[in-house]
């Protein structure tokens, strides 16, 4: 049963739209690092699963999850899509799945990976904690 409110034309529409880079949690984040004066790269630099912040001289990358997409444990993301349910929740399985073989990857090849959930840009304090972990984590590696 599809308790979809658009045709599937429109929906196949709307979901087009969704940006997969340069989103607004991502510029959020983006931002916070500059204004703490941490240089970064976008693009992934060839890296597996594409992070969507590389700090090559810290060895450092950040992954910002939107928390319905990458299925995190807020109210946000384990809500459950009421159309094409079965298909959603697979995608985001694979999506957990996909996120967690990368990550094993990354820091097997000696990176240090950083997620962001988009819930956590609300919260007070975030950017300071940000920088922090960013920072905390350079230190440990100069040691």
């Amino acid at each position: 049963m599809n308790t979809d409110v658009f045709s599937p034309e429109k929906r196949s529409a709307v979901m087009r739209r969704v940006k997969g880079r340069d989103t607004s949690p991502e510029l959020a984040v983006r931002a916070i690092l500059r204004a703490a004066g941490i240089g970064y790269r976008l693009g992934g630099c060839g890296l597996p699963g594409r992070p969507d912040v590389v700090m090559k001289g810290r060895r450092t990358v950040v992954f910002v999850h939107g928390c319905f997409w990458h299925g995190h444990d807020c109210a946000r993301g384990s809500r459950k899509p009421k159309a094409n349910a079965e298909y959603w929740t697979a995608k985001i399985d694979r999506n957990r799945a996909r996120d967690a073989r990368v990550e094993a990857g990354l820091i097997l090849a000696g990176w240090r990976v950083l997620s962001v959930w988009e819930c956590e840009l609300r919260e007070p304090g975030f950017a300071a904690r940000l920088t922090a972990a960013v920072k905390a984590q350079a230190a440990s590696s100069a040691a």
